[in-house]
């Protein structure tokens, strides 16, 4: 067979990116795009009252010096937890009075932090403190640390993806940028929390998904197929913080954000489970749309309907264990939670209906079924778009010249006569 005749039989490749799914990504793309720059922050109010609190600095541990506690205050530090008494010398690294050194109190109580000679802490300042102690120990300062497990964790990636890791991490970097630089300025600036969840997470998906797994067919599905999905998980979020009238204000953080900023702590909620079932979504839609992808090349007479069922099975098995990641995800986070209810032995019914409880199960429930309706919406859209290889054409034989027929020899005409006949024959 002519390898040239195979090369040029070839159509568009398998993984070319349909022309119809671009009628629906490249809207989205400009609607994301003119929604960044509609909600971009441009000035973020100040708390109020959070002045006086004082500022945090930077220290070092020398020496820690353990006393016993003063019989006189035994009441109030039975009711405080104070179980040590002393003080810690602290070199302070950084603020007005870096270089010098701070005597403090040792950290005591519940959640205080134990100290010791070398670790590096962080102390709030308060210069107009009522008790005359200026410097107080608040917590360690994690940085060193966390800067290694971060290295080690880049290193992971990059080892085991190559250059998908270092795509991948790009993208990681993106997401944190869009996180901390727009969606967070733009909720305290007084935008609509959700559509500043939706367009923030629109903007991240876009991103991360291309630079993670490149222009292509499979990509794209799972784009537009996690755009419909981020969709259904809005309005059924909504509706379910509606059905069960939750406002959002359900701890002390949340009461806090509630009393500094005007914020719409209700719209704030429906934006974190939008961005919670986002990473989840974005895993079931490019594992469906890689399956699908993958079968229809394996059976490239398959018709849609086929590869829509085919890949519904795996889309369930996946399912399974993505709904039981996300509601563990959630009850791990809410772990302490779920522990003070349970020493209050309160009854389930007043357990289950609380605002706390309530919120994280309006949060599991309504991530939980956009992810499911992201598994056949992907899929259909895989099945539908899938591009089968055709088979290459066999080379045409060229075609023989018809050979001329030979002459007829005419009797008694010798070869030195000439060609033509006689005049009686004409």
């Amino acid at each position: 067979m002519n390898q040239d005749a195979l090369k040029h039989s070839h159509v568009v490749p398998n993984d070319a990116v349909p022309r119809a799914a671009l009628w629906i990504l490249v809207p989205a793309a400009a609607a994301t795009i003119l929604g960044l720059i509609l909600l971009w922050p441009t000035g973020v109010a100040d708390a109020e009252g959070i002045e006086g609190y004082g500022t945090e600095v930077d220290g070092r541990v020398i020496t820690v010096n353990e006393t016993e506690c003063e019989p006189a205050d035994a009441e109030i530090n039975e009711q405080l937890r104070v179980t040590v008494c002393g003080d810690v010398v602290v070199q302070l690294l950084t603020g007005e009075h870096a270089g010098e050194e701070a005597i403090v109190d040792i950290p005591s109580g519940p959640g205080a932090p134990v100290v010791a000679a070398g670790d590096d802490v962080i102390l709030l300042y308060t210069p107009d403190s009522v008790s005359g102690q200026q410097y107080h120990i608040i917590d360690h300062d994690r940085s060193s640390a966390l800067w290694a497990l971060v290295i080690a964790f880049a290193l992971a990636i990059v080892a085991f993806g190559r250059w998908k890791g270092v795509r991948s991490l790009v993208s990681l970097g993106i997401t944190f940028a869009v996180v901390l630089l727009f969606m967070v300025p733009a909720v305290l600036d007084g935008s609509s929390p959700i559509l500043v969840a939706v367009v923030g997470s629109s903007a991240i998906m876009l991103v991360s998904l291309y630079l993670s797994h490149g222009w292509n067919r499979t990509t794209t599905v799972a784009v537009v197929g996690t755009l419909a999905s981020l969709i259904v998980t809005v309005l059924l979020a909504e509706a379910a913080v509606n059905l069960t009238k939750l406002n959002g204000v359900n701890d002390e953080n949340t009461t806090n954000l509630a009393l500094q900023y005007p914020i719409d702590m209700s719209g704030l909620l429906l934006a974190g489970i939008l961005i919670g079932a986002l990473g989840v979504i974005d895993d079931v839609t490019v594992s469906q749309a890689a399956t699908v992808d993958e079968v229809a090349k394996a059976n490239p007479k398959w018709g849609s309907t086929r590869l829509f069922k085919s890949g519904m099975r795996v889309g369930r098995d996946h399912l399974t264990s993505v709904v039981n990641t996300l509601v563990l995800a959630y009850a791990g986070a809410s772990l302490p939670l779920l522990v003070l209810i349970a020493a209050a032995n309160r009854p389930l019914e007043q357990v289950l209906t609380s605002q706390t409880i309530a919120t994280e199960i309006v949060r599991t429930v309504a991530g939980t079924l956009g992810l499911v309706a992201a598994v056949p919406i992907t899929t259909w859209l895989a099945a539908s778009l899938a591009r089968r290889q055709p088979k290459p054409k066999e080379p045409k034989a060229p075609k023989e010249k018809p050979k001329p027929k030979p002459k007829p020899e005419a009797a008694g005409w010798d070869e030195d006569e000439s060609p033509y006949p006689p005049s009686h024959l004409r």
